[in-house]
């Protein structure tokens, strides 16, 4: 098992205020069931196994204990912030951090998955509960090839798995943590236009032919709201929640 991220590794790192309070749990059934009304925004919740973690639209995610970064920040952006753009916000974040991990190109695949290539190498959930958002974010880093699903709608891959390194979690954490609070202001004060430009060249799908549930067309950006612009048989179109498919 990696090097447990215990509060006395993680607090020396975290410089700004997010993480100032952080709870570290050895197993829970999900962090983001772990943050509640009573928790101070920014207030980081990190497990080292999940048995109960899941995804968008009730998709499980799930790691061995100690190999992946599974983490919760609570965050409160007001209600008429949409969450769906705070999961735009931190997958470019995290992906900026993985590409800096790895030096190799991290994109995003709308709406929340971060992708090294063609796989799935992070995920990204922000459930709205009435004042407060719950953001969590799964990162596979020391998985082996044989650790990861086997079976899912896009290849799953690990920082290992891709370069053979075996990391020291803390110090991703602490940049992860740091970065997502300077996005997160960045979006509060400007929307997605602060990432605007970083998301159009993480843009993964962008070109390529997706369905989108019942809807099929070829890709063509993410406007300002967070919604994936498709371009369609009947004309162009948006749309702004649903399960993508995409042939690479």
């Amino acid at each position: 098992m990696c090097t447990p991220l215990t509060p006395d590794r993680m607090t020396p790192l975290f410089k700004s205020s997010f993480g100032q309070t952080y709870r570290y749990l050895s197993r829970t059934a999900s962090t983001q069931d772990e943050l509640t009304d009573d928790d101070a925004e920014g207030t980081v919740v990190v497990c080292e196994e999940q048995w109960a973690g899941r995804g968008r639209r009730g998709h499980e995610w799930a790691a061995p204990a100690g190999r992946a970064l599974l983490a919760s920040i609570l965050l409160r952006p007001g209600r008429d912030r949409p969450a769906a753009q705070i999961s735009l916000v931190a997958g470019v974040v995290t992906a900026a951090v993985i590409e800096r991990e790895l030096g190799r190109p991290a994109g995003i695949k709308w709406p929340n998955d971060v992708l090294v290539g063609r796989a799935k190498v992070a995920g990204i959930l922000a459930e709205q509960r009435d004042e407060l958002l719950v953001l969590g974010i799964g990162v596979n880093v020391n998985q082996t090839k044989s650790e990861l699903p086997a079976r899912s709608q896009i290849e799953a891959s690990s920082l290992r798995v891709i370069d053979g390194r075996v990391r020291d979690r803390a110090a991703f954490l602490a940049r992860l943590v740091e970065g997502i609070e300077a996005g997160y202001r960045a979006w509060q004060a400007s929307g997605l236009a602060a990432i605007a430009d970083e998301l159009r060249e993480r843009d993964a799908l962008r070109g390529h032919r997706v369905r989108v549930d019942s809807i099929q067309g070829v890709a063509t950006g993410i406007d300002a709201d967070g919604a994936l612009l498709l371009r369609t048989v009947e004309g162009e179109r948006s749309v702004l929640a649903g399960s993508v498919e995409v042939e690479w």
